[in-house]
């Protein structure tokens, strides 16, 4: 790509951002779209805008955004939120501090060299304007080359202060969270999953009270066995679709009552189908019916579920979150695979299908993938069409594929799930999109490379990397012009409401459906982003100038998507924080990956202090990814006890805790409560300890 090109795609990124940034700030003044663009403000029960003044600056979101403090952030999106950003604002402190020393000192050095007339090793083969700002146009074997060693220990100390100074900060932001006054259920229960087999004559509630009771005889509050949940979960789910199809129906009536015929027309659906085919029936007549029916079927089948289809794991709950958060951390059972306790996921978190899984099948891949892709022809197929369809399809669908992998694993928690998930997104995106494009060879064929001689990583993103410093650079831009825009004009989702609303959409319920807009999916956002910092890590030292772009993307992105958690998202849990020591591993991975790259371009510089003194460098990141692991890791893995025992608003209503992790699906208004509460512990009130 010559400069030209290059200014045109980058005048071209800028001008679409510039039209959905306006687009947003006339789009967001219409009452129609409030619910696109302050939904969380919304739900919340605010005004709409700070003030409560509708003429105002069409503009003044970004003063608001940067104006917001930590606080404000987590009280309306919370605590893993709040995190994200502190991941942002580091990035951002490494990028400008970098910046600031690396653009007045190496642009110079590279500028003002002779190796311009023989440089080989330039964007896309050929040498452009760019280049002479690049280390390639610096000599073999220059003198210059140690401003280009020391810039890149100047980078490694930079990320190391400031991820020093992250982790302290989340810490500080966790244990703020649970020392909380406000009471939260599950810092007052525990997960036990492999529960042996129960004794003769007892009843598994009977088991696991009596072991509980025995060991915490003063905190043991009551115990609730998991149960299988499938058949109940889908009558009650067909319960509560005819339900909304009901009250459908009902609001289509009303409707047509004042659009045509005072005495209105009966809504009619078919029930084969789809409701496309059989016979046509009055649809309040008939959701009636089966609602009528479906009801006392669903009681009926609770009181199975409960009496008959126990897992062997449990809910513990005791009267204390000290003694909670102690039993959490500590071994219960002479073999690991008896009485597994870990700390409870907060109820909306819980993947309840996951918990009867065992203790050593819970793997962490999938076996049988191995032998499919060594067939050889699939294999021939994957090489042959994958790297073609991997960008525009795999990719697309690589997020969700991920989460089942991760889900598949037995984990009992969602935002678990997600932190696996990402994880796996991560080394993914950075070893195909990255090193892929960088090599500039087929997905599966960068892996064979490494995998046979891992010694190679080094002289392949050395060579790679010079030949595609435009196409980064563009890549950059357009993900923080195009993408940010898109973002912040949420062109789609506006677009989608107004369609469902108008053809789709028959009452309130439905109408808030429509709008609901979900989470900051920082799960598949942060691999993203891990993409940019990777690039602009690797290209540092190499090609200063995509320094600034690093710091607009994250600067933009930083501004944006506080303006959307601010008014916008709608957190689906809270891990408090737990997202963190993900984020930093990945971060100083992408550290090691940029050192190990300038260990080869150095090496292609034929600048022979260059490779060992940064195999110094390394060591040095490995060293520290270890001592914040052993310093900090543990606390973000268990509650420690001297937050656990701050006090408490109020005392805790223990049976409101116990019953906020009964399912929906079990849940009865009409069932007497001795007859449910019996049901649940499957023992007399006379035996329970309760």
């Amino acid at each position: 790509m010559n400069f030209s090109s290059f200014l045109t795609s980058l005048g071209t990124s800028f001008v679409i951002f510039i039209v959905l940034m306006l687009l947003f700030a006339w789009l967001s003044s219409k009452p129609g779209n409030s619910v696109i663009y302050y939904p969380n403000r919304i739900l919340k029960g605010l005004d709409l805008y700070e003030g409560g003044s509708r003429t105002r600056n069409p503009f003044a979101w970004i003063h608001e955004a940067m104006s917001s403090t930590e606080q404000e952030v987590i009280s309306a999106s919370g605590y893993d939120t709040a995190v994200y950003f502190v991941f942002l604002s580091t990035v951002l402190g490494i990028l400008v501090l970098s910046g600031l020393v690396l653009l007045p000192v190496l642009l110079p050095v590279a500028a003002t060299d002779e190796g311009v007339k023989i440089a080989s090793t330039t964007s896309n083969g050929t040498f452009n304007d760019l280049d002479k700002l690049a280390m390639g146009n610096v000599k073999e074997n220059s003198s210059r080359l140690w401003a280009f060693l020391l810039a890149t220990y100047w980078v490694s100390f930079v990320t190391y202060f400031l991820l020093w100074k992250a982790y302290k900060h989340v810490s500080g932001l966790r244990a703020d969270a649970l020392m909380s006054p406000e009471v939260r259920a599950e810092q007052f229960a525990i997960l036990v999953r492999d529960i042996p087999p129960v004794p003769e004559g007892q009843t598994k509630k009977e088991q696991v009270d009596s072991y509980f009771k025995r060991i915490y005889p003063e905190s043991f509050y009551r115990s609730m066995v998991v149960t299988d949940n499938k058949v109940v979960n889908k009558i009650w789910e067909e319960l509560e679709g005819c339900k909304k199809k009901l009250a459908r129906a009902e609001a289509v009536y009303a409707q047509s009552k004042k659009t045509g015929k005072p005495e209105g027309a009966r809504p009619t659906n078919r029930i084969g189908f789809l409701g496309l085919i059989g016979k046509k029936v009055d649809s309040i007549e008939y959701y009636n019916e089966k609602i009528n029916e479906l009801t006392p079927k669903l009681e009926s089948e609770q009181k199975e579920t409960l009496r008959e289809k126990q897992l062997d794991a449990a809910l513990v709950f005791f009267s204390s979150r000290v003694a909670a958060a102690s039993a959490a951390q500590s071994l219960h059972a002479q073999m690991v695979d008896k009485w597994t306790v870990t700390d409870a996921p907060e109820f909306r978190q819980m993947i309840w299908t996951n918990l009867k899984i065992k203790y050593f099948q819970r793997q962490k891949y999938l076996p049988f993938l191995k032998p499919i892709v060594d067939l050889d022809a699939i294999k021939t197929v994957l090489e042959a069409y994958l790297p073609q369809l991997a960008l525009i399809i795999f990719l697309a669908l690589l997020p969700k594929f991920l989460y089942s992998l991760s889900k598949a694993e037995g984990i009992p928690s969602e935002s678990h799930v997600v932190r696996a998930a990402s994880g796996k997104y991560f080394y993914f995106v950075v070893l195909n999109v990255f090193i892929g494009v960088t090599v500039g060879g087929t997905l599966f064929s960068t892996f064979k490379t490494i995998q046979k001689d891992p010694n190679s990583l080094p002289d392949l993103l050395a060579a790679g990397l010079p030949l595609n410093a435009t196409f980064f650079l563009t890549f950059v831009a357009l993900r923080f012009f195009v993408g940010y825009g898109l973002e912040l004009s949420r062109i789609v989702p506006l677009i989608i409401f107004h369609l469902k609303r108008k053809y789709l959409c028959k009452t309130e319920a439905e109408v808030k459906e429509a709008w609901l807009p979900g989470d900051l999916k920082y799960g598949t956002r942060f691999p993203g982003d891990m993409l940019i910092v990777t690039i602009v890590l690797c290209y540092s030292v190499i090609a200063p100038i995509i320094i600034p772009f690093g710091v607009v993307y994250f600067g933009l992105g930083w501004l944006i998507l506080r303006n959307q958690a601010l008014k916008v998202y709608v957190p689906a849990y809270e891990s408090y924080g737990r997202m963190w020591p993900h984020m930093h591993t990945r971060i100083l991975a992408a550290l090691i990956l940029y050192q190990l790259t300038m260990v080869g371009y150095f090496g292609v510089k034929k600048f022979f202090y260059g490779p060992p003194l940064l195999l110094l460098a390394i060591v040095l990141s490995l060293i520290f990814g270890y001592v914040c692991s052993k310093k900090f890791y543990r606390f973000f893995r268990d509650t420690a006890l001297e937050v656990a025992c701050r006090d408490l608003k109020e005392i805790p209503n223990m049976e409101q805790v116990f019953r906020s992790y009964i399912p929906p699906s079990l849940s009865s208004d009409k069932i007497e409560d001795d007859q449910f509460e019996d049901a649940l512990s499957q023992v007399s009130r006379s035996t329970s300890f309760v």
